[in-house]
């Protein structure tokens, strides 16, 4: 990048950011992270008894990428009736060799992005080659990023759903059609059955899938739980899954894997970062019967690392706006 502020707007950051750069985006960071080469700095997530909102910064700094910066925004839940996305957040980018701030960049399609790479990450990695059906808890905006993008790991053909609201599922349903797989509501004991694969995606405070509703076999990518109290799974179901996630500190602090940890079923060194399947240093999945389980908290690294995409991917091709700071 030359001189000035690059400045990636949110129409842009779509138009230069496809699924399969985001997917080696993310691969790439969290193998640098399982490598040591990468690190994120403490979160900060708080309620600002404001509109209901949930306001914080996630930031990090990955030596292999030399990129260094932070993402803030958080989550407002009564913008869908604004027409605005509930999730808001912007990306600021630095020089690592001066502190000077480079670029700026819209954060709100990157997050759903990202969040989509990680899960895919991890079903390329850990489901079954011969996983048929993709069950998916949470119809809400992420959930089409998250099916397009698992899509294109596995030859599903089939995607069944379940949501707390059932009126917001035909439009996941259009999503499937689109992608040419078939589409089915179903009762989350019909979706633990028949999915090979499950992607939770939703704002949940309590389980919402139980132990006994898993069948062999299955891998689980829980999303949604990045936040102390959060909850989408049966503490039970991590007890007897191989778990996986991006940051070990942040799955037993504020992801899926804190209330198994605070119960006692399982334990700190229980959990697997998913950079070392990524570096080879870990199996992954060792047979046709395990069940395994990616807690995807959510990491700023990940951010990072998309809105670096976009920066350079925006300047390169002149769609990006500068300014001198």
């Amino acid at each position: 990048m030359t001189d000035g502020l690059v400045i990636v707007s949110e129409e842009v950051c779509q138009q230069v950011v496809g699924r399969g750069d985001a997917f080696t985006a993310v691969e790439q960071v969290f193998a640098a992270m399982a490598r040591g080469d990468a690190y994120n700095f403490p979160v900060i997530r708080e309620a600002i008894r404001h509109a209901d909102a949930l306001y914080g910064f996630k930031s990090g700094f990955d030596r292999a990428g030399l990129t260094l910066g932070l993402k803030s925004g958080g989550y407002w839940p009564g913008n869908a009736d604004k027409g605005l996305t509930n999730h808001q957040s912007t990306v600021f980018l630095f020089d690592p060799d001066t502190g000077k701030l480079k670029a700026l960049v819209g954060g709100n399609y990157l997050t759903a992005v990202r969040t989509a790479a990680a899960s895919s990450v991890s079903i390329a990695h850990l489901a079954r080659k011969d996983a048929k059906v993709l069950g998916m808890v949470g119809a809400g905006h992420q959930s089409s990023f998250q099916l397009r993008a698992a899509a294109e790991q596995r030859a599903f053909e089939k995607v069944v759903a379940w949501n707390p609201h059932p009126e917001m599922l035909p439009k996941l349903g259009e999503v499937a059609a689109e992608l040419g797989l078939e589409f089915e509501a179903v009762d989350r004991d019909r979706l633990g059955a028949e999915a090979d694969v499950i992607i939770t995606i939703t704002s949940a405070f309590e389980p919402l899938l139980m132990a006994a509703q898993i069948k062999p076999g299955t891998h689980i990518a829980c999303m949604g739980t990045d936040t102390v109290g959060k909850q989408e799974v049966d503490p039970a179901i991590l007890a007897s899954a191989t778990v996986f996630t991006d940051e070990i500190a942040q799955s037993i602090s504020l992801g899926e894997a804190q209330h198994a940890v605070k119960s006692g079923q399982i334990r700190e060194n229980d959990i697997t970062p998913i950079g070392d399947v990524i570096n080879g240093t870990h199996p992954g999945r060792s047979d046709g019967d395990e069940i395994t389980l990616f807690d995807g908290t959510g990491v700023g690294l990940q951010d990072l690392a998309v809105a670096s995409v976009a920066a350079d991917l925006a300047s390169k091709s002149g769609a990006a706006t500068r300014v001198a700071l």
